[in-house]
């Protein structure tokens, strides 16, 4: 069932560009705890203390914040906004609330640093639905599935969504619109992930409604409303589709900013689908005032999975950043040295000695003979935790028995 308590600011403003990491923690610290943990680290701290209970938070990978966050009195804060501090709630709530913001909404010269720093460039929202066509156009077979490229007369871009409801090739079991779904996809050096969702325009930072979304995610989130039409269908369907979307990026802001971008898109999906609108197109209100949201469990739920599929990485060594630098090694005399790494000293993309990335194949089954490791929970299905690298090799498939 839905919820119809929406008095918390989260869904007042879920078009929002700038998402407030306040109006999350507002409506409960559980959800944003959720979307700032790193998976990979967590693990590795519960294995060392033999603790179920440890984690680990991704950190900031970017010294942008060391010299630009005051205090009441007009100093620099220094402590837990450094290169390799973790994110945590207190950092960027309350009168911290505004520090992270998406990259069109930052200052030119922040973003020229980024890019010099980092290579950071973001991929106008044209730009990324072009691409974003060609893959569908090679999955149905035609062209302008989704929508209509246009070339404007003042030589800029945009495009026109197709009317009605999208089509799948007849007489194709392999082309439905649950395999579709389900088709596993990833946005490499993901940045804000305007590949999988585009809540905004990444150049104009203008809202795009939903009706003129051209993200992957976006795109199995349209096929989803057009197709189902009970709350439970909706639920089930959408678990799936994020569970096979997947992402990764070296830096922790934007790493953060990708999740929430992914956790308003699954609500917004939501009250579009099951809201009335008027005839403007804004949702309206039952007697109470109130709007149908997610229930909290699915959004805590929805946290947790996007915080397993999007998670920080460095993308050419395929290890946690910077993890390489260190490893410690200790000699027979007790004496502890720091190991340096061949791969990095080579210049080589395979074989660093950083820690691998874990993220999940949801779709692996528990295999007859497992045990816990020390530190694990069984209730959190660990047997689904694999590399990075092993995630596209999985023969798991869904077959048409796991969907509605």
């Amino acid at each position: 069932m839905a919820e119809k308590n929406t008095t918390y600011r989260i869904f007042e403003h879920i078009s929002d560009v700038d998402i407030s990491e306040q109006d999350i923690m507002d409506y409960d610290p559980v959800v944003l705890d959720k979307l700032l943990i790193d998976h990979t680290m967590s693990a590795r701290a519960r294995a060392e203390a033999s603790d179920q209970e440890k984690v680990v938070n991704i950190f900031w990978a970017t010294s942008d914040y060391e010299n630009s966050v005051l205090d009441e009195h007009g100093n620099f804060i220094e402590e837990g906004y450094r290169y390799d501090d973790e994110i945590k709630p207190e950092h960027i709530t309350g009168r911290f609330r505004r520090i992270v913001m998406p990259r069109v909404l930052k200052g030119k010269q922040a973003q020229l640093d980024r890019t010099k720093d980092k290579a950071e460039v973001f991929t106008p929202s044209w730009v990324c639905n072009a691409q974003n066509n060609l893959i569908d156009e090679n999955w149905f077979g035609r062209k302008d599935v989704f929508n209509r490229e246009v070339t404007n007369e003042d030589g800029t871009h945009s495009w026109i969504p197709t009317e009605g409801k999208i089509q799948f090739p007849e007489g194709n079991k392999q082309k439905t619109w649950k395999k579709y779904v389900v088709d596993n996809c990833m946005e490499i050096t993901c940045g804000e992930a305007p590949y999988l969702v585009s809540r905004y325009d990444t150049t104009t930072g203008q809202p795009i409604p939903i009706s003129h979304r051209i993200g992957i995610l976006d795109r199995k989130m349209r096929i989803i409303n057009e197709n189902v039409e009970t709350e439970k269908d909706w639920y089930m369907m959408a678990e799936k589709a994020f569970k096979h979307t997947y992402g990764y990026e070296w830096q922790g802001d934007n790493l953060l900013l990708a999740r929430e971008a992914l956790l308003y898109t699954y609500i917004e999906y939501f009250m579009d689908k099951f809201n009335p609108k008027d005839a403007d197109g804004n949702y309206i209100k039952d007697a109470d005032g109130n709007l149908r949201v997610p229930t909290r469990n699915k959004i805590i739920n929805a946290a947790r999975w996007i915080s397993w599929n999007l998670w920080q990485m460095d993308g050419i060594k395929m290890v946690v950043p910077d993890s390489c630098d260190k490893v410690y090694e200790t000699d027979l005399f007790g004496e502890t040295t720091k190991k340096q790494c061949p791969a990095c000293m080579k210049g080589e993309t395979n074989g660093h000695i950083g820690v691998k990335c874990i993220i999940r194949d949801w779709n692996l089954k528990k295999p007859k003979d497992w045990q816990p490791s020390p530190g694990e929970d069984p209730k959190s299905q660990p047997w689904q935790k694999i590399e990075f690298r092993s995630l596209f090799r999985s023969n798991q498939k869904e077959t048409e028995d796991d969907e509605i």
